[in-house]
């Protein structure tokens, strides 16, 4: 009986330091990882690391400011039309009721309907396009949240989407109700017109949204669409 006694006395002694070693380790390992965060930090506020979208609202508001400037140096390059509204000429309001649109050099395309008439907002479109933020620290050219192309924007090999004008953003079917088939525009859009003061997906709240967009095709309501072949730039079918 006394052996067993001494027995289970050893080993309630082991398990306790047992016990004892874990805990040392653990607050030795909860310092080391203190210390290298603190490390960190430090190193990062000290470099004066770029938060990628910090004040993102007044850079946006001041870049969005510049537009008006481009549209005064160049206006047979540059337009702004108002919000919904079908009539160029009617651009009252404030800035932000408005886009911004520069005229790339118009895409050569055989389509089978005209070149002189534009979507209503409840026809289909077709457009090839690209979309993407204003220039930030890791993004020099802008952060491209959406796109159609294949390492650069050409209508030539870019895919195609198909939307309702409706369904787009306010600023971008603004633009599909002024749009030929065949124009190449880029468009600029305040956020007040875009996703708002919101985050969507990948894009910040109060983003001004850059579209580069050539409207291929459209179409009336219940009418359909002929698929279009980007590599032979030519209709194949009707979808």
């Amino acid at each position: 009986m006394k052996s067993e006694e001494f027995l289970a006395v050893q080993a309630a002694t082991a398990m306790r330091k047992k016990r004892e070693g874990w805990t040392w380790r653990m607050l030795l390992c909860a310092a080391f990882f203190a210390l290298h965060a603190s490390l960190f930090t430090s190193c990062s506020e000290d470099t004066g690391e770029t938060i990628e979208f910090d004040n993102w609202q007044q850079r946006n508001d001041a870049f969005f400011a510049t537009l008006e400037d481009s549209l005064a140096q160049n206006p047979t390059e540059w337009t702004k039309l108002k919000s919904y509204t079908k009539d160029p000429s009617f651009t009252t309001g404030t800035a932000t009721e408005c886009i911004y649109v520069k005229k790339m050099p118009a895409v050569d395309i055989t389509v089978d309907g005209d070149k002189t008439s534009s979507p209503m907002s409840s026809d289909s479109v077709r457009i090839s396009y690209e979309g993407k933020l204003i220039p930030s620290a890791n993004y020099p050219t802008g952060y491209i949240f959406d796109s159609r192309s294949y390492n650069k924007f050409d209508v030539k090999i870019n895919a195609t989407s198909k939307f309702i004008a409706s369904s787009l953003v306010n600023g971008l079917t603004t633009a599909m109700l002024h749009m030929h088939r065949g124009d190449y525009w880029r468009v600029y859009i305040p956020y007040e017109l875009g996703y708002g003061t919101t985050t969507y997906s990948s894009i910040p709240a109060y983003s001004t949204l850059i579209f580069d967009v050539v409207l291929i095709d459209f179409s009336r309501a219940g009418v359909s669409m002929p698929v279009w072949d980007a590599r032979q730039q030519t209709f194949i079918e009707s979808d």
